[in-house]
């Protein structure tokens, strides 16, 4: 992208500021890693550039610039910082909000103990209202009648990349003590299926984690890849009853190992039909689950290993990627080949 194209991309005053000098930096030095808007994260580079879940676009990454440990701390140390919206067939498009250890908000809301609930966890830079959320939110309700639970943890995801990072586990944890209060009121882990996408899709592995595991369902779509190789934090498939994992763009912005019961890796996880940047491939993962949510017809090969995944080499039995079925327990890794437009 040309550095005039790529400043007018630059949304903010702070992203545009660490733009000009990351272009400097590698322009000056030939001792810096040259970044570009498209280049994810490499081992020991310094900048890197993760895109948003709210805005599409890819932010610079300053590995650099400090963790806000006191700020993560602050956050994390009142459930009151994030936000629980309740969407329900009653109410599809405004929310009600449910608020921790109050009863109440939970029983004179729409909330019905009997029915499915389904959580969703935006990523980096998102928010409770972004793409991803509406989508999913409209396509779970489509499907079934169900409450769907959307985390909204904006004000931290909107810090620097490895702030918000550094405090997905304790985020998570929280969510995690909020699904054991409402079994507590009623609910029932059996009913419940955990959906996240990149910082998101760590995020509630620690939500299932802190349940001991009991969660029947976890969905973590192109979980993100940076500073998480070595991290305990990271989704695992222990984090609930049956783990699904969907990678969209290893080796770049998303994670690239299997860390599920079920790893797909449609198109071989990479790059997807009809993406031309990383970011849009990124993306895909929370666009096959919500096309998936309402036609259930994306299938996945068993693959013999990861390899074969990315070359194409699977001929085992197919297994369907995505949906809403909270009864799936087929562990193993799949590939399968999409459309290049919705719904693939």
């Amino acid at each position: 992208m040309p550095l005039e194209a790529y400043l007018l991309s630059c949304r903010s005053l702070d992203t545009m500021k660490w733009a000009v000098v990351a272009l400097f930096i590698a322009a000056s030095s030939a001792s810096v890693l040259k970044v570009s808007p498209e280049r994810g994260y490499q081992d020991g580079a310094r900048f890197f550039h993760f895109p948003g879940d709210g805005d599409g676009i890819v932010h610079l990454v300053d590995l650099e610039e400090p963790v806000d440990v006191d700020y993560v701390e602050q956050y994390t140390r009142n459930p009151d910082n994030n936000a629980y919206w309740l969407f329900t067939r009653a109410n599809p498009t405004v929310a009600q909000i449910l608020l921790p250890n109050n009863a109440n908000s939970v029983i004179n809301s729409n909330f019905n103990f009997g029915r499915v609930t389904v959580f969703l966890a935006h990523g980096w830079n998102g928010n409770g209202r972004n793409s991803m959320s509406l989508a999913l939110t409209q396509a779970f309700l489509e499907n079934g009648d169900v409450n769907v639970i959307v985390l909204d943890w904006n004000r931290l995801a909107n810090r620097n990349y490895a702030t918000a990072k550094n405090g997905v586990p304790a985020v998570g944890r929280g969510l995690g003590q909020f699904i054991n209060w409402l079994v507590g009121l009623g609910a029932s882990y059996d009913r419940m299926h955990l959906v996240g996408f990149s910082l998101g899709g760590h995020l509630v592995g620690n939500a299932g984690r802190e349940t001991g595991g009991r969660v029947r369902r976890i969905t973590a779509l192109d979980p993100a890849g940076p500073l998480w190789t070595r991290d305990n934090g990271r989704i695992v498939e222990t984090d609930g009853r049956y783990v699904e994992v969907m990678h969209t763009n290893t080796g770049l912005y998303g994670y690239t190992d299997p860390c599920g019961d079920a790893d797909f890796y449609p198109n071989g996880g990479s790059s997807m039909p009809g993406c031309w940047i990383n970011s849009c491939s990124h993306s895909r993962a929370h666009e096959y689950m919500a096309a998936t949510v309402r036609y259930n017809h994306l299938l996945g090969r068993e693959c013999a290993t990861l390899r074969d995944a990315q070359r194409d080499r699977c001929t085992g039995d197919w297994n369907p990627m995505g949906n809403s079925d909270l009864n799936k327990s087929w562990p193993g890794i799949f590939r399968g080949n999409t459309g290049r437009s919705y719904p693939f």
